[in-house]
């Protein structure tokens, strides 16, 4: 249900600011539209961070050392994420930031599911990857098509 409803959060924006610009003529470019959900999304979850901080801090394991400041740090990595895609010149080095943050989440998603940390539905155990691996995966796709990332386009050269 969690995943739902960040799903929501991520492409509702996108989705209603489609349909406005439809019929009541309202022009919102799409990677704009796209971005809005991006930082509504983290900034959800940079809540989550601080609010259940404890709970999150469970989702690493219990060798990692400075679990609860590691859970407000990168609370505080979404927030900026979140913020910074709007600032001039920052957006596609801050696209490429938080994919890498989503890549370096992943190790403790699985170690949750795994491990059936009852946090956000990783109490339903290794079964709660088969969606949580996919969606993270859509995520990084959002983002890099939101902030107009171009990693795997040929380079002219020069001939």
């Amino acid at each position: 249900m969690q995943l739902l409803f960040l799903l929501l959060l991520l492409v509702g924006p996108y989705v209603i600011l489609t349909g406005l610009s439809r019929w009541m003529g309202f022009k919102t470019a799409a990677m704009i539209r796209a971005r809005i959900g991006i930082s509504l999304f983290f900034g959800f979850t940079a809540l989550g961070h601080f609010i259940r901080a404890e709970e999150m801090s469970a989702m690493l394991p219990p060798d990692v050392p400075y679990r609860l400041p590691i859970v407000y740090v990168t609370g505080i990595l979404e927030l900026l994420g979140a913020t910074a895609l709007w600032v001039p010149g920052l957006m596609r080095s801050t696209g490429k930031c938080l994919i890498l943050m989503l890549v370096c989440f992943l190790p403790a998603n699985i170690y949750s599911a795994i491990y059936r940390i009852d946090f956000g539905g990783h109490g339903a155990g290794p079964a709660y990857l088969l969606v949580r691996i996919p969606f993270q995966l859509f995520l990084m796709g959002w983002i890099y098509w939101a902030t107009e990332q171009n990693w795997f386009e040929k380079k002219a050269s020069g001939m």
